[in-house]
């Protein structure tokens, strides 16, 4: 057998993290079989080392440790050195960081693993400083103290590997129930709305996190209770959050964009990361609220996000790139923080009114630099006033931009395409954007051409190789973006991707003895166990999301069996409620669905000046969470199942049927009476 081949690997991959390790004096391995097969063949255990591009604490350890030409010696005499890009292969770091939480251990990045030569982990944590502190040992001791374990305590390690491997796959059971009325996820509502601090919004204290999935279930309860007087505590949480937001140091009050989570309780200072799936998330959110609260604040910044991500996040065939980095020129935040006097060498006259405005002071408020907030008032100025400041962030954003920016990782990700497709596609539909609209769809079409092969998905994509190995999230949110794509477009070849892609999921995810779908395929290579689970992370549960689009699928093609699935997938995790339903808003937000859908059908030419002034009081009449819209050709018809089949135009008038379960309105063809109708949903 010929010898493995020698030295740093990594060069020969795609991956802009794995790429950025390239050059270390680490012999680095992309996960793949000859990897495996140089452990089982040395005998080595693994060192598995997984982050991202955009890690700020990845790069502080890459600087300290794997640059390190002692520590690099060390690493390759005791261990094969495997290093994962998280975000290529979500799969690897889901496994492992749920065996690192077995060991009583918070999970993180950079994730730091160890493995024996099948891959079974027996021993983990995150960052290692080189030198002990932190209540961490230095990392050079760690690598002895492990590889003298693993050569002299095989039993030991032998039972961590039992014991690992044997939780995680009981933990792919799930934890079935029955279903989940109304009064549970009320319930659950009410319990979250506690968390929910009072004075900066946002759920606890620090570090914070948008957790959109659950500030829509909050929103949503809101919408339930909004004839209810003591309702309002619900609107009140949710749009707290988000003027905070909107206003805070997490938001980049000149580029655009929402950066990954607050290091601080009022939103001030961000990990300056700014990811797709945040972003993805957060115009869906803001777009929802809008509709009923019209804030002028929450469409602003709904359209300059917007512009960042058209302006810098495209990648490859009009899809979106993944993340842009918190560090530039080796310092978190260096790109977006500025100096009082820079400042006012740039503004002249306007300096005060600017520096009043965005929270400028000579001292600054983070690290002797400045932040830009608008914390100081949640509302915006009138017209006049953000004129002015608009012209003074022109400035600034010109000045900004000759600075070395941070770097960015254009490779593309199927699920979170999908989620920013999905919302940017929404947004495009309730603002009267086609501009947005036409990009969403050109992204979708571009992800397609990267990603889909006869059906099967793939999960990334850069310079021209596919990384094959897809995920449920994949499938569930490309089919979710379809979804949403047809119901606004009309495009049939939309809802067949949709359908296509959850055969490709029931084919190969579909756990057929307790329900739910597998986070990997059976098919998938190279991993010691399969997971399962319905919980919200940084991004949502696929099984969440599968619900809602089994769910609007039965609504859009009456096919029952997709709401039969849906019901299933429901079923499969609802026991988890009685132990943490704080993770399962997503699920619990598609059982919303499933329960009380309000289908909106439009009978009339989509293309007619009737028919559309219809669709924009659909769009903006209310805050309609739970929304299935159908636009039916006059010579067409709803599938049997639905409550308005057999209903067309009223003389030569397109009409719309607003049916609540299976009671539908009378028709309305004035898009007033419609409006008025809407808003007392």
């Amino acid at each position: 057998m010929a010898p493995p081949p020698s030295g740093n690997l990594l060069k020969h991959e795609t991956s802009p993290y794995l790429l950025q390790h390239a050059d270390n004096p680490v012999h680095w391995r992309a996960w793949n079989e000859a990897a495996l097969a140089e452990a089982r063949t040395s005998g080595k255990p693994i060192l598995l080392s997984v982050g991202y591009a955009a890690c700020h604490w990845c790069h502080v350890m890459a600087h300290e440790s794997f640059e390190d030409e002692v520590t690099a010696a060390l690493m390759n005499e005791l261990f094969v050195n495997i290093k994962v890009d998280r975000e290529e292969r979500p799969d690897l770091d889901a496994i492992y960081q749920t065996a690192l939480a077995m060991m009583g251990e918070q999970g993180g990045w950079p994730l730091t693993m160890f493995l024996t030569p099948e891959g079974a982990p027996f021993w983990g944590g995150t960052y290692f400083p080189p030198s002990a502190r932190y209540g961490r040992p230095g990392f050079p001791d760690l690598l002895r103290g492990i590889a003298e374990a693993y050569r002299g305590k095989p039993d030991q390690v032998r039972q961590n590997v039992e014991a690992l491997t044997g939780a995680l796959n009981r933990r792919a059971g799930g934890d079935a129930g029955g279903g989940v009325p109304i009064a549970t996820i009320d319930k659950v509502a009410a319990r979250l709305a506690q968390e929910v601090d009072t004075i900066h919004g946002g759920i606890g204290g620090a570090p914070k996190f948008p957790q959109c999935s659950v500030f829509a279930l909050l929103w949503r309860a809101h919408r339930r209770a909004a004839a209810d007087p003591g309702g309002g505590d619900f609107r009140r949480a949710v749009t707290l959050t988000l003027d905070r937001m909107c206003q805070g140091g997490i938001y980049d009050h000149l580029g655009g964009g929402f950066a990954r989570y607050s290091t601080d309780a009022r939103w001030l200072a961000p990990h300056f990361e700014k990811m797709l799936y945040d972003n993805a998330q957060m115009i869906d959110l803001l777009t929802l609220v809008w509709q009923e609260t019209k804030s002028p604040l929450y469409a602003a910044r709904i359209a300059e996000t917007i512009g960042w991500l058209m302006r810098e996040m495209t990648a490859e065939d009009d899809a979106f790139a993944a993340t842009l980095d918190a560090d530039s020129e080796g310092e978190e935040g260096k790109f977006y923080v500025w100096r009082a006097d820079e400042i006012a060498a740039l503004l002249g006259v306007d300096t005060d009114f600017f520096a009043d405005a965005y929270d400028v002071t000579p001292e600054g408020n983070w690290e002797g630099h400045t932040i830009l907030n608008r914390s100081k008032r949640m509302l915006l100025g009138d017209a006049a006033h953000e004129s002015r400041l608009a012209k003074c962030r022109d400035v600034l954003f010109a000045a900004r931009a000759q600075r070395i920016a941070p770097g960015r990782d254009d490779k593309v990700l199927a699920d979170w395409n999908g989620m920013m497709i999905a919302a940017l596609a929404r947004a495009g539909f309730v603002f009267d954007r086609p501009e947005w609209l036409a990009r969403a769809q050109a992204a979708f079409a571009g992800a397609a051409a990267l990603l889909d092969r006869d059906g099967r998905l793939a999960h990334s994509y850069r310079a021209g190789r596919r990384q094959d190995v897809a995920m449920l999230d994949d499938y569930a949110q490309m089919a979710r973006a379809a979804l949403t794509l047809f119901e606004i477009t009309g495009e049939d070849a939309c809802l067949a991707r949709a359908q296509a892609w959850v055969a490709m999921a029931d084919a190969h995810y579909w756990d057929d003895a307790a329900g739910g779908y597998f986070f990997t395929a059976d098919d998938a290579p190279g991993l010691i166990a399969r997971t399962k689970h319905a919980h919200d992370n940084a991004t949502p549960s696929g099984n969440g999301v599968m619900a809602e689009v089994l769910t609007r699928l039965h609504l859009l093609t009456g096919e029952s069996r997709h709401r039969d699935r849906a019901e299933a997938v429901i079923g499969a995790f609802s026991g988890e409620l009685a132990k943490n339903f704080f993770p399962l808003s997503t699920l619990l937000n598609a059982a919303e669905l499933m329960t009380r859908p309000l289908q909106v059908a439009i009978c009339g030419p989509r293309e007619a000046p009737a028919t559309v002034a219809l669709l924009r009081a659909t769009a903006t009449s209310a805050s309609l969470p739970n929304l299935v819209l159908s636009v039916v050709a006059p010579d067409a018809d709803l599938p049997p199942s639905h409550p308005a089949h057999g209903k067309g135009m009223i003389g030569a008038k397109p009409a719309v049927y607003v049916c609540d379960g299976p009671v539908c309105s009378p028709p309305f063809t004035d898009p007033a009476a419609l409006t008025e109708d809407l808003k007392r949903r």
